[in-house]
């Protein structure tokens, strides 16, 4: 299990949002912490720390006002620490190349390959001709409905008809370099991990994973190694001192690296 840091852009700032709140309309979510630094400080910072693998999204779509503040964000961050973190968010074969040449090691895809509520073959294999299947992250974040685990994509807001399964993640793992999963029920309330999911994905990944979601002590960092059987690397948003809360960051890393 490793820690992968992440930097969240809403609306031009580096923030912690309860993921389920995310609304394109009016560019409105409930914020937890809202950053007074830039997202080029926390590259740095993960940089001089030697945490890889991290990841920036944008959280608000090409349409909204903020976009191209909240792009020129993640650019920055990028550049601060080429090679180091990942990028998702709106990211499409027209429009990857971009964010590799500032310095991200993989793209991050989820509505582009996951469109109208469909696994779309056609338009995975466009992105690995676009970028390469060493650089590309698929996002398989989920909600529970009816008892069963599906994709949900645009900004965690619209389910599919995908079932996140053993299955599912063996296919698609034959086609990307890294998942990346948000339990966006929990996420951003850093009120405890999604334990079925977790078990879930430390069961079937043999690639590596990132979860993300509700962490918010070290006995969440305990549960996720024994359930995740090591092999399920964490992201900590709203519960880490860096953005408000009450883990400090060199305490996480000395028990991770235990």
């Amino acid at each position: 299990m490793k820690f992968r840091p992440c930097i969240d852009i809403h609306n031009g700032a580096v923030k912690q949002i309860v993921g389920g709140s995310l609304k394109d309309q009016g560019d409105a979510a409930a914020e937890n912490f809202v950053a007074e630094q830039d997202a080029a400080f926390f590259a740095q910072l993960y940089k001089e720390k030697d945490l890889k693998g991290g990841h920036v999204i944008l959280l608000n779509p090409s349409s909204s006002e903020y976009y191209e503040k909240t792009k020129a964000q993640a650019l920055e961050a990028l550049q601060a620490y080429q090679g180091g973190l990942q990028v998702g968010g709106g990211i499409e074969p027209s429009n990857a190349e971009v964010f590799l040449k500032a310095g991200a090691s993989h793209v991050i895809v989820t509505s582009y390959v996951f469109k109208d509520g469909q696994f779309r073959k056609d338009r995975l294999m466009e992105m690995i001709s676009a970028v390469g299947r060493e650089h590309l992250v698929l996002d398989l974040s989920c909600r529970k409905k009816e008892g069963a685990y599906f994709i949900v994509t645009d900004r965690w807001q619209k389910y599919t008809e995908v079932e996140l399964n053993g299955d599912t993640i063996q296919e698609l793992a034959k086609s990307c370099d890294e998942f990346l999963v948000h339990a966006v029920d929990v996420e951003g309330k850093a009120q405890g991990i999604e334990q079925e999911l977790v078990a879930m994905l430390g069961s079937a990944c043999r690639i590596p994973t990132t979860y993300a979601g509700g962490v918010h002590d070290f006995e969440d960092l305990r549960k996720l190694k024994e359930l995740g059987k090591g092999r399920i690397d964490v992201t900590i948003g709203s519960a880490l001192d860096l953005f408000g809360g009450s883990m400090k960051l060199e305490d996480v890393l000395t028990y991770i690296k235990k």
